[in-house]
């Protein structure tokens, strides 16, 4: 998901601990004081969606857990309702690597895969137990919406977007089960078959983590899920559906690493060829442009690409700021290199390129230099017919800043369901990532807070993703025969235009 242009990542010794150990309170205290005096020196996006007020309030909530002893799982829980509450998904808290290792052995997971549909959870796997297409409507006596609600924690979303948490639920349910209720024998699930009302009951044994992830991949819904969870063989095609319709799908925005490689080129060559090939056919009057999957990527193949679909010169951003050119709390930084003198030389690249690109400390802010935002110019082969964009809660950072310069920018239609990243912006760019010193979890966000050049439009809400104009989701009937509904949606808007 991350759209980074420099990447500092550093490792410390491994800690070993117990995996039941309780923790002094004093230790915990120490290290949810050092979490929080890092996010207010580093963290730009801080109080993007949050007042002052509410990140105190959380943290004295926090801080109030901490009077008698916690075992480490119940520390790192309640780092992620802060890590979520900010509103950035470019946030991510972790337990130590061994720690993770230890708590995946067994069969202690929910044996099958779930999908979010209709805001049911239903069965996305066919089996002997519980019938494909089943809704649950509690597992162990948890009510199914409040299950889902402990679990939003453990993917983090731009500012108040709900929709994207069902990708990270769909995808790992039975992970984030495990981790907030504890490792389980079996399973008294309550379910009811599809389309009928009668509640049943079954009891259903756990599995490995490794049965859990060969279910996962024999899960029903795979053929649509290229649209979601997939990682495309092929990053991008472009073919005629009809002949006044063409389709460009951009499955990620990872296309090399940044304006020079050659994979890049490849891709800016590619997209020449479909362009030209538009501008030279007129009767191709409708463009579906498809990033349903695109979870980010790296510059400059967000904007290159919009660079095809729009008509006026734009930025890549309105503004965009950091909090710092010399990295704060640095001893507690994650080091790549073991050696000190390549992590010293590793830190002082990172921050030659802050004072570079936000040189002038203006309102206790470091704005973005000019020159690293220029105005850029249409391609000569911009499409000018009628464009479709396909939107999935899927799409995240890069993929999202170029959702929405395409839905603010351009006449495009945009169906679909809200996408996980931000319309008006959002923290990317350069991720940092530190280790509390005691329990030794880390916590990864990116510094760099930046407005999208978007203009204000009636369905567009600050904290939310972009909003499609026909909100599309995958309906029950159609998730039983694998049909894409928003595609099929899209081809009868183009047929009655």
């Amino acid at each position: 998901m991350l759209k980074s242009k420099t990447i500092l990542i550093f490792l410390l010794p491994l800690f070993i601990f117990s995996q039941n150990e309780k923790w002094p309170s004093e230790k915990l205290k120490q290290d949810l004081n050092i979490f929080k005096e890092i996010r207010e020196k580093a963290n730009s996006g801080l109080y993007k969606y949050r007042t002052k007020q509410q990140i105190d309030s959380i943290y004295s909530w926090a801080f109030s857990q901490l009077d008698e002893p916690k075992e480490l799982i119940e520390f790192y829980k309640i780092l992620l309702q802060i890590t979520d509450f900010e509103g950035s998904l470019h946030n991510d808290t972790t337990l130590p690597d061994d720690f993770e290792k230890k708590r995946s052995s067994g069969n202690v997971f929910f044996p099958y895969p779930v999908k979010l549909i209709s805001k049911q959870l239903i069965i996305n796997f066919e089996n002997s137990e519980i019938p494909l297409g089943s809704q649950i409507h509690n597992i162990n006596g948890i009510e199914t919406q409040k299950l889902l609600s402990s679990l939003y924690k453990y993917y983090t979303t731009d500012g108040y977007n709900i929709t994207g948490k069902s990708i990270g639920i769909g995808g790992s349910f039975a992970k984030y089960f495990e981790m907030e209720y504890g490792p389980q024998k079996s399973f008294l699930v309550e379910y009811s078959l599809p389309n009928q009302t009668q509640k049943l009951t079954k009891m259903i044994a756990s599995v490995s983590n490794e049965i859990r992830k060969e279910n996962f991949k024999k899960r029903f819904s795979l053929p649509m899920d290229s649209l979601q969870y997939a990682r495309a063989k092929d990053k991008y095609s472009f073919k005629l559906i009809s002949p006044n319709a063409a389709l460009l799908s951009v499955h990620t925005f990872v296309i090399g690493r940044n304006a020079k490689d050659k994979i890049h080129i490849a891709y800016k060559k590619y997209l020449d060829s479909c362009f030209k090939y538009l501008s030279e056919h007129s009767e191709i009057q409708n463009l579906i442009v498809d990033i349903r999957n695109n979870g980010g990527g790296t510059d400059p193949n967000d904007i290159l690409t919009f660079s095809y679909l729009t008509q006026k010169p734009y930025r890549e951003n309105a503004s965009a700021y950091v909090n710092f050119q010399k990295i704060p709390f640095a001893n507690y930084l994650v080091y790549e290199e073991t050696d000190a003198k390549k992590q010293q030389e590793e830190r002082k690249d990172f921050e030659d390129e802050l004072l570079e690109e936000f040189p002038k400390l203006i309102n206790k802010k470091y704005p973005q230099d000019k020159k690293f935002n220029p105005v850029l110019q249409p391609d000569k082969n911009t499409f000018k017919g009628q464009i479709y964009l396909l939107i999935s809660p899927r799409i995240a950072s890069a993929g999202s800043l170029f959702a929405a310069l395409v839905a603010g920018n351009t006449n495009a239609i945009v169906i679909g369901e809200e996408t996980m990243g931000g319309y008006f912006g959002h923290n990317g760019h350069t991720p940092i990532e530190y280790e509390l010193p005691n329990t030794k979890i880390k916590t990864q966000f990116s510094i760099v807070n930046l407005e999208q050049d978007v203009p204000q439009k009636a369905n567009q809400v600050f904290g939310r993703g972009i909003i499609p104009d026909h909100e599309i989701s995958q309906t029950f009937e159609d998730f039983m025969q694998n049909k894409d509904t928003q595609f099929e949606h899209t081809l009868k808007l183009i047929k009655n235009n």
